[in-house]
């Protein structure tokens, strides 16, 4: 598990996602000011940082630059800003990923894991099970029902990030972000077409899904579906 650092003034959701984090096994300890959250976040020992960029004494980008500028750590920006141009900008000053409140302290863990598998993290590659499935993600093989899934590349990419996020309802742009790694967004229609593709593998549609559930304007969850 991860040591997370969590910038946060408003003290419902840092102490909220602070003990879901700390439930799953993360260590974290937290910020409530931009200040004092940097003067942590420089001094080391942390995976990742999470930083809200509404903070009471400077602001959150600043405070991103001023991390950025003497530490490598990851840094996941979490904000109610929902503007392209903004995320863009923070992007190019140095975050590595960007979420939108509101969010859930599972679709936090997610990015989290997203950030250290691309920075190299101590995260580990689990054997995913999910229903019938069976996804070995070191040797890049999937099963159904005990029958291996002749599956393309980013086919398996799709499917094994879902299954490792199980019943989380994950975005076309998070998908976009972290399977096609297009961190602005792309074209849903990308999306779309290997949702397709994987569904008639999975044996499956989209009027009558099992594993792949969709929901217009939010995203695609993977769940079991067995009772």
């Amino acid at each position: 598990m991860a040591s997370v650092l969590l910038i946060e003034d408003d003290q419902r959701i840092r102490e909220s996602l602070a003990r879901a984090l700390a439930d799953s096994g993360h260590e974290v300890r937290s910020a409530r000011t931009g200040m004092s959250g940097v003067e942590m976040a420089v001094s080391g020992g942390f995976d990742v940082v999470v930083l809200d960029l509404g903070l009471p004494d400077i602001d959150g980008a600043k405070a991103l630059q001023m991390i950025r500028s003497v530490a490598a750590v990851p840094i996941i920006v979490a904000t109610a800003q929902d503007d392209e141009r903004e995320i863009v900008r923070t992007y190019g000053l140095g975050a590595d990923d960007y979420v939108v409140k509101p969010f859930s302290a599972a679709h936090l863990e997610a990015r989290i894991a997203a950030v250290l598998r691309r920075s190299g993290g101590d995260v580990p590659k689990p054997h995913l099970t999910v229903g019938g499935l069976d996804i070995d993600v070191d040797a890049h093989e999937a099963t159904m029902d005990g029958t291996a899934l002749d599956l393309t590349a980013k086919e398996f990419e799709l499917l094994a990030y879902l299954a490792g996020r199980p019943g989380v309802m994950v975005s076309k742009r998070e998908l976009m972000a972290e399977v096609w790694r297009q961190p602005y967004g792309g074209a849903d229609r990308t999306v779309d077409v290997h949702l397709s593709w994987l569904r008639k593998k999975l044996g499956e549609s989209a009027a009558e899904p099992r594993y792949l559930v969709t929901k217009r304007g939010v995203g695609v969850k993977l769940i079991d579906p067995t009772p």
